[in-house]
């Protein structure tokens, strides 16, 4: 393979690598505010209720 060829493969690598640790890095600083996990949280509740009680019948 010609070396433009290795040039673009390594820089393809070099750009999937930083953009998956762009990702990771940035995956743990979404924060929920409370009130929105709470309403979270109740639909779920309300939905498992509802697949018990569709369950029973």
């Amino acid at each position: 393979m010609p070396l433009i060829g290795w040039i673009i493969v390594v820089l393809a690598l070099a750009l999937i690598v930083g953009s998956l640790m762009i990702l990771r890095d940035s995956a743990h600083s979404t924060r929920i505010p409370e009130e929105k996990l709470e309403k979270i949280r109740k639909r779920k509740a309300e939905m498992e209720a509802r697949d018990k009680a569709e369950g029973d019948s």
